[in-house]
């Protein structure tokens, strides 16, 4: 009978654990939790961030796992249950509202794109299925972090970089636009993320009416909240359109009425 290759069966081990871990993880940690000699947990850890599954923060040197693991988790998520539940609605939203929409989960303290819809017009775009976006200024991170409670304190714990002077960084002020969102239902970014950008998402839930994604849709803030006079938030017609498609998702996957 074949045996197994030791090296691979460590380096798996190790993903795992990263993948299992709230935090990044020192070398030390590494090699105490899976049993290994620092130097042989050293040249693995080196391995796999030269291929790019783990990458190493450079203040702290701890390491986390890396964006190849999520390029490569694509055949995955072509086939999962929301995605494919998502596949219609999206599409409609994206022709009735003219702009991108995107589907995103929680994932590594931040939002993972796992579906994402071109906006509907003959401009050059780039697919970012794979990508992630922060959970305290986006509109799919606040939907995640307003319904579910892991994301909610993963937001928390993280540093709130401002990307714009817009973006809410304060615990307070986060809690605020939480709480709005909660009530309302919807959450909005106006160019708290990138300038001149604004989005507007609503949460997906499952047949246990707990949130399993949220679905946003972006583009040109004057586009997407209107001109000169406007009131700076999103369109009234285009947060419906978004909540409706939400909605219909969630029916798909048992969520019923609300």
């Amino acid at each position: 009978m074949a045996r197994n290759i030791q090296s691979l069966e460590r380096a798996a081990a190790m993903l795992r654990l990263l993948a299992g871990g709230e935090r990044r993880l020192g070398l030390s940690d590494v090699a105490s939790s899976l049993g290994l000699a620092k130097g042989t947990a050293h040249g693995i850890l080196r391995t796999l961030q030269a291929e790019g599954f783990v990458e190493q923060d450079p203040a702290s040197g701890r390491y986390q796992l890396g964006a190849e693991l999520l390029r490569l988790g694509n055949s995955y998520l072509d086939v999962h249950e929301l995605r494919a539940r998502a596949l219609v609605w999206t599409d409609d939203l994206a022709r009735a509202s003219g702009e991108s929409v995107y589907v995103g989960v929680l994932h590594q303290s931040g939002v993972l794109i796992m579906h994402h819809v071109f906006r509907p017009d003959d401009s050059r775009q780039v697919l970012e299925v794979g990508a992630m976006q922060p959970l305290h200024c986006t509109a799919l991170g606040k939907v995640l972090s307003a319904y579910d409670p892991v994301a909610h304190s993963q937001a928390l714990e993280a540093e709130r970089e401002a990307f714009t002077p817009r973006t809410v960084t304060d615990p307070e002020g986060f809690e605020s636009v939480l709480a709005l969102t909660r009530a309302r239902g919807w959450a909005a970014d106006v160019e708290e993320t990138w300038d001149g950008i604004a989005s507007v998402a609503a949460p997906i839930l499952d047949r246990r009416r707990m949130p399993v994604g949220a679905v946003a849709v972006a583009g040109a803030v004057e586009r997407v909240c209107g001109g000169p006079g406007e009131s700076g938030e999103p369109r009234p017609a285009l947060v419906a359109a978004v909540r409706d498609c939400a909605r219909a998702v969630s029916r798909d996957l048992g969520a019923g009425r609300f």
